[in-house]
């Protein structure tokens, strides 16, 4: 099945959980200042524990034979931090690429169930919306990524952990113009709205309205379960379609808000089995098919949210 199969006809498709948080909590691991764990691809021990912490989440899957998205370690892979890395003389996106692809082919008969995922994500700070790039900027300066990514052949695109809707808007229309599955991933408040104000199911409004083709789906990160739900439930008695349009949630473990959790220098968590009883629940609520973590999130969380989605698939 295609990625957009797969989103269509699975009951739950698990993804990974947190990687950026995990790493740089590693005393063992140096993450780029520009390009945070993308850099770990040119060391060959940082390679090694990349790749042994994706391996964590991909071993869930494939115990529970479940379908599975994993992204490519290129969140702040674009154009202007990878000069500034000193790497513009490598092909980084394609790097991430292949290494991810060679990934997925190490688990023989599983690997058809494995989808990945070209990350991208905004050009400043994603918990603020004053750092979001207008609309017409953003498609210059997302565009050569997202096309490097694609053309690496990655089963579809995500930009995640977006702040405001102008940029999203310039993000969408440069992935729309890769031909390949795009998806689009906001911070919301419980009050229903994105980082910017603007109401999520207007948000959504816009840029189908805007993008052709518009996205293949829409999802949150980077948000408690708790928060999502208020966010979601808001946004759905503004407009029911809202829930056919956001398909996902890669949650945090902690129901603080983006202002309190910036910077914080110690994990606020959520024990696995509530955070996955409380994933199970929005599914049950919102329908959401794609399930995953994001900061707090460990092997423990994904495994004990597989054990969960294992019944909807009859395993």
């Amino acid at each position: 099945m295609t990625f957009c199969d797969v989103l269509r006809r699975a009951p739950v498709v698990l993804t990974e959980g947190a990687v950026i948080e995990r790493l740089r909590r590693d005393r063992a691991v140096t993450l780029g200042p520009h390009v945070l764990n993308l850099a770990l691809l040119y060391d060959a021990d940082g390679r090694r524990r990349l790749t042994r912490l994706y391996r964590q989440y991909l071993d869930i899957g494939q115990a529970y034979n479940l379908p599975m998205l994993v992204l490519t370690p290129t969140w702040r892979a674009n154009p202007e931090r990878v000069r500034a890395a000193g790497l513009a003389d490598c092909d980084v996106n394609a790097d991430a690429a292949r290494c991810m692809t060679a990934l997925r082919s190490s688990y023989g008969p599983y690997a058809k169930h494995v989808y990945v995922g070209g990350l991208l994500g905004p050009r400043g700070d994603a918990y603020s919306a004053a750092d979001a790039l207008a609309t017409d900027d953003a498609y210059a300066f997302h565009r050569p990524q997202a096309a490097a990514l694609a053309a690496a052949g990655v089963d579809f695109l995500l930009a995640a952990t977006l702040p405001a809707v102008g940029e999203a808007l310039g993000m969408a229309r440069a992935l729309a113009a890769c031909d390949c599955p795009y998806v689009l991933s906001f911070i919301v408040r419980p009050d229903g709205t994105c980082l910017d104000g603007t109401p999520l199911h207007e948000a959504i409004r816009r840029i189908d309205g805007k993008v052709r083709p518009p996205p293949t789906a829409y999802m949150v990160n980077c948000v408690h379960p708790t928060v999502f739900a208020a966010a979601l439930e808001a946004a759905r008695v503004q407009d029911a379609h809202v829930c056919e349009r956001v398909v996902g949630l890669q949650a945090n473990t902690s129901p603080l808000s983006p202002e309190e959790l910036d910077g914080r220098p110690d994990l606020d968590r959520t024990a696995p089995e509530d955070f996955a009883a409380a994933m199970i629940e929005l599914h049950g609520w919102f329908g959401l098919r794609v399930l995953g973590g994001c900061c707090g999130t460990d092997d423990r969380h994904i495994a004990a949210l597989a054990r969960r989605v294992a019944p909807l698939h009859g395993r």
